[in-house]
């Protein structure tokens, strides 16, 4: 249990030193996106049947058994032993010697007779193992060509799509620079705890991009100062951030997204293609008088490039920069107070 409680306050901490440093976090990254680099190449993976690819080993030629060899039998009579029956006998060991010689070599000659046809269905069962092999060998390589071909398809469509986002941007189409855009704010990272979706348009014409950036509403942003075990009901508790610090948090958590998005938006643009910015930041949530959803604007800000770059971010007091942008922001976004913007973003 401590040891749960120490992991999930070390969770805790990073977590609000991430959000509290949102800013930051940015500004150690080159927010470029080299669009040359996102080329991709093929790789196919292996044969996966190699297997088929071993031609199946062939029968063993079948070995005749050894020709069964007459063997005497022993104790021929001799002297008085003849006189007294013993050549009888002995003659009739004899025949029944022979006979069973005679039985054994033809069932030896039967054998032999045998071994043609029996390498024959041997032969024919291999040719058949073998040619069933290669079928099925020449099935599965179809399938891998298959899945080649797809892969290959799929990486030269996406080859062909990135060479046209690059003329696009050569000539400054407007869908081109919204996608490029949309690449640049795609890596932008933000906390699991903290997330962030953003909502935009391209202006070609006045080479302005009107951005919305939805974060999480301020009860969505976890409100626990610490964990700890306690012994005697052995149970894990957690203690809460007071109002105040909540307050802050997200009020400075505001501000920071704000100046973020503008700063990933005109490092990534090294052509200049955006000159000005039109941002807004909203929350959504639920409306208590109306129980419906509702769309909370905490900042309204427009920047132009020749000054926003001009800012040294690593130095400045978030809610001051805004400030010094002319922009609306809310009074108190963790109360849900919103900016008016009926007169747009330049209000």
């Amino acid at each position: 249990m401590l040891a749960e409680v120490e992991s999930k306050n070390a969770q805790l901490a990073a977590l609000y030193d991430q959000i509290d440093n949102l800013l930051a976090a940015s500004l150690e990254l080159d927010d470029y996106v080299d669009l040359g680099q996102l080329r991709q190449s093929v790789e196919h993976p292996p044969f996966d049947r190699p297997d088929l690819e071993r031609p199946t080993l062939p029968p063993p030629p079948i070995v005749a058994p050894p020709e069964p060899v007459y063997v005497a039998p022993q104790g021929a009579p001799k002297g008085l032993g003849g006189v007294f029956g013993g050549r009888k006998k002995y003659a009739q060991l004899v025949a029944e010697t022979e006979a069973a010689h005679a039985a054994e070599y033809h069932e030896w000659r039967e054998q032999v007779a045998e071994i043609p046809a029996s390498q024959l269905r041997q032969q024919q069962a291999h040719e058949k193992t073998e040619q069933r092999r290669l079928a099925e060998l020449a099935e599965a390589r179809r399938q891998y060509e298959a899945r080649c071909a797809e892969r290959e398809a799929a990486v030269r469509q996406v080859n062909d799509d990135l060479e046209e986002l690059i003329r696009g941007l050569a000539y400054n189409t407007e869908d081109a620079v919204q996608e490029y855009v949309e690449i640049v704010l795609d890596n932008s990272v933000y906390p699991e705890g903290f997330p962030v979706a953003h909502d935009f348009r391209f202006d070609s014409r006045l080479r302005e991009l009107v951005l919305t950036v939805t974060l999480p509403g301020p009860r969505e942003v976890p409100d626990v100062k610490a964990y700890k075990y306690v012994k005697a009901s052995d149970e894990i508790t957690a203690s809460q951030l007071s109002q105040k610090e909540q307050r802050e948090r997200y009020t400075n958590a505001v501000a920071q997204v704000a100046l973020r998005t503008l700063h990933e938006i005109f490092e990534a643009d090294r052509e200049a293609r955006i000159q000005t910015i039109a941002l807004s930041v909203v929350t959504n949530s639920i409306d208590a008088a109306t129980g419906r959803p509702k769309e909370t604007p905490l900042v309204a800000v427009a920047a132009d490039r020749e000054t926003f770059t001009t800012f040294d971010l690593a130095n400045i007091v978030p809610l001051a920069t805004l400030k010094h942008l002319n922009a609306s922001v809310s009074k108190n976004p963790f109360d849900l107070v919103a900016v008016d913007t009926s007169k747009g973003v330049r209000g």
